[in-house]
C-alpha cells in the first residue's frame, strides 16, 4: 500500500491464513518555511555551517563534519558521530541543505532547512526532507547544538545502522541483526523480478528497504502515531505520480518494515507483502490522485498473490464470510446495511481506524476486482486500465466509469455487477 506522509494514508488490515498486514503510503513533497520576512537575509551564517558540514560528509572528513557541532552539546555530538558513520555506509550521490527560515533569539537560533539527498544506484529522484536545528553562538561563530521539534526523523538517527546490499535491493536496519536483514534482501530481490514480469518499464527495478527496531521507531519515521501501524507489516512511502507530478521534487520510494507484524508472517506471507509493496514502487509514476484505491491496492495484491498457492477463500476470509451470509444482517460496517458487494470498495473503506473486518474486505474486494480483469480480459489489459485510470482529469480527479468504458468496453455499473457475480461464485 502507499502512504503520503502528513496526507492520505492507505493501509491493509490483518487477514487470510497468511495473516497479511499491508500498508502503503506516498510521502507528500512540497515543503515550506515559515519565512522571516527578510527575504533570506541573515540565512548566510547558518547556510555556510550546513554547506561545510555537507561537504565534509561527502568528502569523508569526520573532523570537518563534527566541526559544525557545538562542542558543549555532548549528547548531541555523540549522536552525530554515529550519524556520520551511518551516512558514510550509504552510497550517497547527493547531500545538501537549503536554509528556508531562521528564528533568532540573541545567542541562539532555530533554523529550518531543506535536506536534499539521493542514494546512488537506487534513487531516480532526490528526496527532500525538513530539518529543524537549534544553533548556538560559540567562540564567535554558530554551531549546531540540537535537533528542534518537528524535524523529520531519519533511520540513520535512530541508532547504529547496518546496510545490506542485495542484487536488486538495499536494506537499511537499526537494531536488527545482519542475518535478518539478509533475509529481507533476498525476499526483496525475489519481489523485483516478479513485479517486473507484470510491470516491466518505467521504474528502476531497485528497492530501498528501511527496517527500524520497533513500531514506535517506525511511527517516528512516518510521522504518525504508533497505533496507526499495529498489525501493519510494511509501508511504502513515495509521491503519487513520481517526480513528474511534482516537477522532479517528489521523494524516492522507501519500503518501511514493521519488525513485529512482518516477523509474525510465514515465509510466503512475507514474500506476498514485499511483492505488494514493490508493485507500488513500480507503479509510482502511473499512480495519481485519480487512481481509485481499490485499483492501486488491488493490483498490488494481485501481483503479490500471483505466485502464491493460497486459495482465494483463505486469502479473502472476511469477504468469504460476508458472501456466505455469516455476518448478521450482512452489514459491511459502513452503516448502509446493504452488504459488502453492493459497490466496489471506496477510498474511505481503506482508511486506518476503520473496523478491521471492513478494511480487510476492502483489500480483498480490490484484489478480486483486479484478479477478475486479469483473468477475463488479460494481464496487459489490467495494466492498461491502471494507466488509463491514473490519467483521468489530468491525474487530479477520478473517472473510473470513463476508464472502464475506454479499456474494457463496459461502464462501472456493469463492471460492479460482474465483479459481484465473480466474487460470489469464487467465494460462495
Amino acid at each position: 500500500m502507499t502512504k503520503r506522509r502528513r496526507s492520505t494514508r492507505h493501509g491493509r488490515a490483518r487477514g487470510g491464513t497468511l495473516a497479511l498486514a499491508l500498508a502503503c503510503a506516498a510521502v507528500a513533497g512540497g515543503l515550506t518555511g515559515c519565512g522571516t520576512g527578510d527575504g533570506g537575509a541573515g540565512h548566510g551564517p547558518f547556510q555556510r555551517v550546513l554547506d561545510e558540514q555537507a561537504a565534509a560528509l561527502r568528502a569523508g572528513d569526520r573532523s570537518g563534519y563534527l566541526a559544525a557541532v557545538d562542542p558543549r552539546a555532548a549528547a548531541y555530538r555523540s549522536g552525530q558521530e554515529r550519524v556520520y558513520r551511518n551516512l558514510r555506509s550509504l552510497p550517497l550521490a547527493t547531500w545538501a541543505y537549503q536554509v528556508t527560515d531562521v528564528a533568532r533569539h540573541e545567542e541562539s537560533a532555530t533554523v529550518t532547512a531543506r535536506l536534499r539527498y539521493r542514494i546512488a544506484g537506487y534513487d531516480r529522484v532526490t528526496t527532500t526532507d525538513t530539518e529543524r536545528l537549534r544553533f548556538v553562538r560559540r567562540d564567535g561563530g554558530w554551531r549546531i547544538a540540537a535537533e528542534a521539534a518537528d524535524s523529520d526523523t531519519q533511520l540513520w538517527e535512530q541508532g547504529t545502522m547496518t546496510v545490506v546490499r542485495g542484487a536488486h535491493s538495499l536494506v537499511l536496519g537499526v537494531g536488527r541483526d545482519r542475518s535478518g536483514l539478509r533475509r529481507l534482501a533476498r525476499a526483496a530481490d525475489r519481489a523485483v523480478p516478479a513485479v517486473a514480469r507484470v510491470w516491466p518499464g518505467g521504474w528502476s527495478r531497485r528497492t530501498v528497504l528501511e527496517a527500524p527496531s520497533s513500531v514506535a521507531d517506525m511511527a517516528r519515521l512516518l510521522g504518525s502515531p504508533a497505533s496507526s501501524y499495529e498489525g501493519i507489516a510494511a509501508v511504502t512511502t513515495g509521491e503519487a505520480g513520481g517526480g513528474a507530478a511534482a516537477g522532479g521534487s517528489a521523494p524516492a520510494d522507501r519500503i518501511v518494515i514493521n519488525p513485529q507484524a512482518y516477523g509474525m508472517l510465514s515465509d510466503e506471507g512475507q514474500q506476498v507483502v514485499l511483492t505488494h509493496e514493490t508493485t507500488h514502487v513500480a507503479t509510482r509514476h502511473q499512480t495519481t490522485r485519480a487512481t481509485p484505491m481499490w485499483l492501486s491496492e488491488g493490483i498490488a495484491d494481485w501481483a503479490g498473490y500471483r505466485a502464491s498457492k493460497t486459495a482465494p477463500r483463505e486469502a479473502a476470509p472476511e469477504l468469504a464470510r460476508a458472501v456466505a451470509g455469516r455476518r448478521p444482517g450482512g452489514d459491511d460496517g459502513d452503516g448502509d446495511g446493504d452488504g459488502p458487494l453492493h459497490r466496489l470498495p471506496t477510498d474511505e473503506d481503506f482508511a486506518f481506524g476503520n473496523d478491521p473486518a471492513r478494511l480487510a474486505r476492502a483489500y480483498e474486494g480490490g484484489w478480486l476486482a483486479c484478479r477478475m480483469v486479469a483473468q477475463q480480459w488479460g494481464q496487459d489489459t489490467l495494466v492498461e486500465l491502471y494507466e488509463r485510470a491514473g490519467r483521468a482529469g489530468g491525474g487530479r480527479s477520478p473517472d473510473v466509469d470513463a476508464a472502464l468504458r475506454s479499456v474494457l468496453g463496459i461502464g462501472q455499473a456493469e463492471f460492479t455487477a460482474r465483479w459481484r457475480s465473480y466474487v460470489t461464485e469464487l467465494l460462495g
